[in-house]
């Protein structure tokens, strides 16, 4: 990597793992010009024997947004191109070639949580908080967070939080949906990198669906959603891997669902 601020690891037994770590910490990981198209040229390079992606923060925290430091007076034309930069490099994280996991602590904040809010799976730990405070500071978010967000938490929530500054705990952040895991201090990492490893064991066809398709699907009519299903179900049926997986099931060579 050519950026300090910003660090790609692959691990795991195959090389299927991908840990992107946010190494800003004495900025609290904030996000720069650099940092946002460092992190679209990760997704755009990633190996091919990645299956799955973690992204994490330095220090305290995951990130606080935005480097206010680094805000520069723009004309509208140039701001609306300055967003158009922070989606496409979001864009890639959550319709790249693999599934991410973002592992939370500390500050989730503005642009942090429009990040956190690209990846497909969030695990917070109990230091976790986020906020969304451009309202009071004469600004909009402009990172996908206006589209994003809303889908997790909804319009309302997110408006009180742009409004008033209200910040949620770990706790009533995982309660409304800013995350789907909650576990304690220092352990996010650790459970979002399980994670990974399970994912990175799913046939490729079926986590490309589940992160190109079921977004589409669900904003689609009824009609035209059931239709895209059923297209991507025969695709997804059809890999030879999905054949193996299914007979091995049939033949007792696959573990069945236990109640956790």
């Amino acid at each position: 990597m050519t950026n300090q601020d910003i660090q790609l690891d692959i691990c795991g037994d195959h090389s299927e793992i991908a840990v992107i770590r946010l190494t800003r910490p004495a900025k609290r990981n904030a996000l720069n010009d650099a940092l946002v198209i460092a992190i679209r040229n990760i997704f755009d390079t990633l190996p091919a024997s990645v299956r799955a992606a973690v992204i994490t923060g330095d220090g305290d925290h995951f990130c606080a947004g935005l480097d206010l430091s680094e805000l520069k007076e723009r004309d509208a034309g140039q701001g609306l191109h300055h967003s158009r930069m922070w989606h496409a490099a979001l864009e890639r994280v959550q319709y790249g070639p693999v599934p991410v996991i973002a592992a939370l602590h500390g500050a989730v904040v503005g642009g942090g949580l429009e990040l956190a809010s690209a990846c497909h799976i969030r695990v917070a730990d109990e230091s976790t908080f986020y906020a969304l405070p451009e309202g009071s500071r004469g600004i909009f978010v402009g990172g996908g967070g206006s589209v994003r967000i809303p889908k997790l938490i909804g319009v309302a929530r997110m408006t009180d939080m742009m409004l008033t500054g209200r910040v949620y705990n770990a706790v009533d952040g995982e309660r409304i949906g800013l995350a789907q895991y909650l576990v304690p201090a220092d352990e996010a990492f650790s459970k979002a990198f399980e994670l990974a490893q399970r994912i990175a064991q799913n046939a490729p066809l079926t986590n490309y669906a589940l992160m190109h398709a079921l977004p589409r699907i669900a904003e689609q009519p009824a009609d035209q959603g059931f239709f895209t299903e059923a297209m991507m179900a025969a695709i997804a049926q059809s890999a030879p891997e999905a054949k193996e997986r299914v007979q091995a099931f049939l033949d007792g060579r696959a573990a069945k669902v236990q109640k956790s």
